[in-house]
């Protein structure tokens, strides 16, 4: 059974920074691209950063140069370190495992974790 599990949300002062942390088990992690969304209330869900299986990331304009995404396959975790944060980055973070892994295509979930971004 697949299990991707989020860590690391919280409160955070505009400026501030979190690392939000998502610990694989059940896949053979380092054969996946990896992603990190949000989803505010009341807006969809969105794209913030991915990083494939050969550790190219890519981000959401609104959060380069101020958020890094990264992979420790020894771990089968993600990150994300989050920067500069601004109210705007308040949301819930969902992890992403998703790719076509021997033939068939994957698309596995986490909970989700809150980020509140407020003084």
């Amino acid at each position: 059974q697949v299990h991707l599990v989020e860590s690391g949300g919280g409160l955070a002062q505009p400026g501030g920074s979190l690392r939000l942390s998502c610990a694989a088990s059940g896949i053979i992690f380092s054969l996946y691209p990896m992603g990190w969304h949000r989803q505010a209330p009341g807006k969809q869900r969105e794209l913030v950063a991915s990083i494939t299986n050969g550790a190219t990331s890519h981000y959401a304009d609104s959060v380069k140069g101020r958020f890094t995404i990264s992979r420790d396959n020894s771990k089968n975790t993600v990150y994300l370190q989050m920067s500069s944060l601004k109210p705007e980055d308040t949301a819930v973070y969902y992890c992403n495992a998703a790719g076509v892994v021997f033939g068939r295509r994957d698309d596995y979930w986490g909970q989700g974790t809150q980020v509140t971004v407020s003084s």
